[in-house]
């Protein structure tokens, strides 16, 4: 969102910047807290969740190094409203509602970004929505993965690959059955699992499987 700042910009703000360090399970955001800030994702991994009334947390999307967060209380001056939660050790960089709201307002290319950002964001939501309506279980965990896959040259990837258990919270299912599917894919070849990561090896089989065929 900053890429665009000239230098002397970026001096102007690198002063105001608060760096923070997380442990694994920290809770970085609280739902209900003061939108008191704009935040970077630094170094690893934080998933956004949300809690149902009977306590069950519900995953709903992944952030990885180069991500901001907190937009939306600080837009709109509320409260937060859900929770981001560190999956590994993570560096957050904080930076004061006065500060952000300034440069909404006052930096075109910073105010670009942040359009293009909420209009990929409401798209992907939709998508999300999409997908959770699926009733087959398997079919709904092949689509997850076509839509966190991302092209790169070595073809379709899911790069920060989250664990079992974060895509069972965020798809509403259990850790074993993403387990389970997952080994399938991998069995048939279509996918390639790597350390943190998922090779699509054979996109056009993965979209016949959530079509059913």
């Amino acid at each position: 969102m900053l890429s665009e700042l000239s230098d002397e910009e970026i001096l102007r703000i690198k002063p105001e910047f608060r760096i923070r360090h997380y442990a694994k399970r920290d809770l970085v955001l609280h739902k209900g807290g003061a939108g008191d800030g704009l935040l970077f994702l630094l170094a690893g991994q934080l998933q956004v969740i949300d809690v149902t009334e009977d306590g069950r947390a519900i995953g709903l999307r992944m952030l990885a190094p180069g991500d901001f967060f907190g937009e939306i209380a600080l837009i709109n001056n509320s409260t937060r409203s859900a929770s981001v939660v560190a999956t590994t050790d993570v560096l957050v960089a904080f930076l004061p509602a006065p500060v952000a709201l300034h440069l909404f307002s006052h930096s075109p290319s910073v105010a670009k970004q942040m359009l293009q950002y909420l209009a990929q964001k409401i798209q992907r939501d939709s998508e999300f929505r999409a997908l959770l309506s699926i009733n087959n279980t398997a079919k709904r965990i092949f689509s997850f993965i076509i839509l966190m896959q991302k092209k790169n040259p070595e073809g379709n990837v899911v790069e920060n690959l989250p664990t079992h258990q974060d895509i069972a919270n965020m798809i509403n299912t259990s850790r074993e059955t993403v387990t389970r599917a997952l080994l399938t894919l991998t069995q048939q070849g279509i996918v390639q699992k790597e350390p943190h990561r998922l090779v699509i090896k054979d996109p056009e089989a993965l979209q016949k499987l959530v079509q059913g065929e």
